[in-house]
């Protein structure tokens, strides 16, 4: 087959590994990890990339989970679109979605990898890191409102929860390890930013299975498969996410 990949740059070596030893073709598209701050933004952007696929492609595979609802409305047009079963990319970096929940009954977590630590990308008060429901209280506040509007008040109050939207205060800095590159000072420059925020500091291996399965096009249960003519929506349950007729 040949795939036309799109991607949050957090993503950019494991993305760009799995694709040269991809049985597949593989083309990339990387989109700037800032688009998360405004989910309507970002599913604009997805939606775009999608119909603009090249026409060679056999199927468009996204390395973007749930990712705060950006890409809940996504459609498929003429080429099937292919996305792990995940809430947001710590799903992708963990390897598989038990490991994601078992995180996530921990402290909160403020997490890191080395492609978003060496891109600098900062609260202009540190290093760049990930965290679930990132981004200002005002952000927060707004999605959860777009949220209410769209899904209803227990939904939306449901999806913040499990997006960590109402996060107040992390006590971790967490840098999961993904193995593709030399992440020493990395390692160092997190652990130092965990220590001047007071928090715990643990390094925690990652997993590059989910993203492997999507790009070789190894789509078991762990992926959605939107077909032509379908669209993407959230679950609100262990699925995370599920396919409906693009006209509802």
């Amino acid at each position: 087959m040949r795939l036309y990949a799109i991607a949050c740059d957090v993503l950019a070596r494991p993305v760009y590994l799995c694709a040269a030893r991809s049985p597949q073709v593989v083309d990339i598209r990387m989109f700037e990890r800032g688009l998360h701050d405004d989910p309507r933004t970002l599913r604009e952007r997805l939606q775009e990339a999608i119909d603009g696929a090249p026409a060679a492609a056999d199927a468009i595979v996204l390395g973007y989970g749930l990712c705060g609802g950006a890409t809940a409305g996504i459609e498929a047009r003429d080429k099937p679109v292919v996305l792990p079963r995940a809430h947001d990319c710590i799903t992708l970096f963990l390897g598989a979605r038990e490991r994601y929940m078992v995180e996530m009954e921990g402290p909160a977590t403020y997490w890191y990898v080395a492609d978003q630590v060496e891109r600098r990308d900062s609260d202009s008060n540190g290093i760049g890191g990930l965290a679930v429901g990132s981004g200002s209280e005002a952000q927060i506040e707004a999605t959860h409102a777009e949220y209410v509007a769209t899904y209803g008040q227990d939904n939306a109050d449901y999806l913040m929860e499990v997006l960590g939207g109402w996060r107040v205060h992390y006590g971790r800095g967490a840098f999961v390890s993904m193995g593709v590159t030399d992440e020493e000072a990395s390692v160092t420059a997190v652990r130092d930013e965990a220590d001047r925020r007071g928090w715990a500091f643990e390094r925690i291996e990652g997993s590059l299975v989910l993203l492997r399965r999507l790009i070789d096009g190894d789509w078991n249960e762990d992926m959605l498969v939107l077909q032509p003519g379908e669209r993407l929506a959230m679950s609100y349950d262990d699925d995370v996410v599920k396919a409906v007729p693009a006209g509802t």
